[in-house]
């Protein structure tokens, strides 16, 4: 029997890329085996996937061994090929997914083969539910057209010895995947069906996938309690082999499920965000402005204090550090620039703006201070980038 390979297909916009990817990410990313690039999206190999194959050529090396005695060894290396192709296999199926999002403008940003199978990784920051829907379940769909092919093959060659043993785990993997990926409950593809329905209904898509994440957990109690609970109750003898697929394949969807429901919330949190809400006090002065200036005219002036071009731009910001140790005597004949910090850029929103649309604008940027302007296009407040990720992972 093949052992089920799931797949998962991560939709993200840059903003939520930009505010969700850690350091630690990062660090788990660099991991990642290069395999070159598919057109221009780059394949990774997770190093968990030589865990699977391992699992798969002990598991399966024996039992290749026992039906084909003369191979000897080379029964494992036949094991080992079932893992590298079923590795094809998922990679064919992520590649429907990016195929199919390219179809709509959606640019895929990597291809990961991992211990469960795979991910792709693209922005859609244009998607609808049905078009959510068509990717997802292109990769099924991939799979089944993989284990039709296989099964032509295989009435129409009729391969016989290990060759034909093969190919034949290969076609029911295949279709197997694709089935067990239609599961109506995310992580799985399947779950895409949920959420399209709800989103459709409620024009949320966050609120789709809360609900095709609980779906998600509705199938892990029942795949557990079909495979382990009811064959318990029945007396029914569980193998040792087949409990631990299943408790692990349970626990990742299980995780997985989890994972999409916290994401939903991150996602409607950043819809809800407004730049009028985070800001903090701050005003903009001309560059050519001294200390001594400053003092008279903003001297109880608590906010943060940013320098503007004659075109308005914010292009620095005062560092109050500096400002308040330079000697009063000084002060008038100090300009402010030499106390302040020039990022290479500032971003600029306006006050009223909020949501997705402004923290995608700010994902194009790596700054830590972003200034808001009134509608006359004056500096009226300082954004700071770990405010927004408070209000976006819901922390005070």
């Amino acid at each position: 029997m093949a052992r089920p390979s799931l797949t998962s297909t991560n939709w993200c916009a840059p903003a939520q890329v930009w505010l969700l990817v850690s350091s630690e990410t990062v660090e788990r990313r660099s991991f990642n085996i290069p395999l070159g690039k598919v057109g221009s999206v780059p394949l990774y190999l997770a190093p968990s996937w030589f865990v699977i194959a391992a699992i798969i050529v002990f598991m399966f090396g024996p039992d290749i061994q026992r039906l084909f005695p003369t191979l000897g060894v080379g029964a494992y290396g036949i094991a080992f090929l079932y893992a590298v192709f079923l590795a094809v296999s998922v990679l064919i199926h992520e590649l429907a997914h990016a195929l199919t999002a390219g179809a709509f403008g959606w640019r895929a940003s990597e291809i990961v083969l991992t211990l469960w199978g795979g991910h792709t990784q693209f922005t859609s920051a244009h998607a609808t539910p049905w078009k959510s829907l068509a990717v997802a379940l292109a990769g099924p769909a991939a799979n089944l057209v993989l284990a039709g092919i296989g099964h032509l093959v295989s009435i129409t060659v009729q391969p016989s010895g290990p060759g034909g043993l093969l190919l034949s785990v290969l076609v029911w993997a295949n279709f197997l995947v694709a089935i067990f990926n239609l599961l109506p409950g995310l992580p799985l593809d399947g779950g895409r069906l949920v959420e399209s329905i709800v989103w459709s209904a409620t024009g949320s898509q966050s609120k789709g996938t809360v609900a095709a994440g609980w779906a998600g957990r509705v199938i892990v109690v029942g795949l557990v309690g079909y495979f382990l609970v009811w064959p318990l109750l029945m007396n029914e003898p569980v193998q040792l082999q087949f409990l631990l697929i299943v408790l692990l394949v349970c626990g990742f969807l299980w995780m997985g499920a989890g994972q999409a429901i916290k994401f939903a919330g991150i996602s409607g949190r950043v819809d809800g965000i407004r730049a009028a809400d985070l800001m903090e006090p701050a005003v903009g002065i001309s560059q050519d402005v001294s200390l001594a200036q400053l003092d008279a005219n903003y001297g109880a002036f608590a906010g943060t204090v940013f320098l503007v071009s004659p075109q308005n731009q914010p292009i620095a910001v005062v560092d109050p550090s500096a400002a308040g140790n330079v000697p009063t005597a000084l002060r008038t004949t100090t300009p402010l620039a030499s106390v302040s910090r020039f990022p290479s850029r500032i971003p600029v929103v306006p006050a009223a703006s909020s949501g997705r649309s402004m923290v995608d604008f700010l994902a194009k940027f790596d700054a830590q201070e972003i200034a808001v302007v009134d509608e006359a296009g004056k500096v009226c407040g300082l954004m700071r980038q770990e405010r927004i990720v408070d209000a976006v992972l819901g922390k005070k």
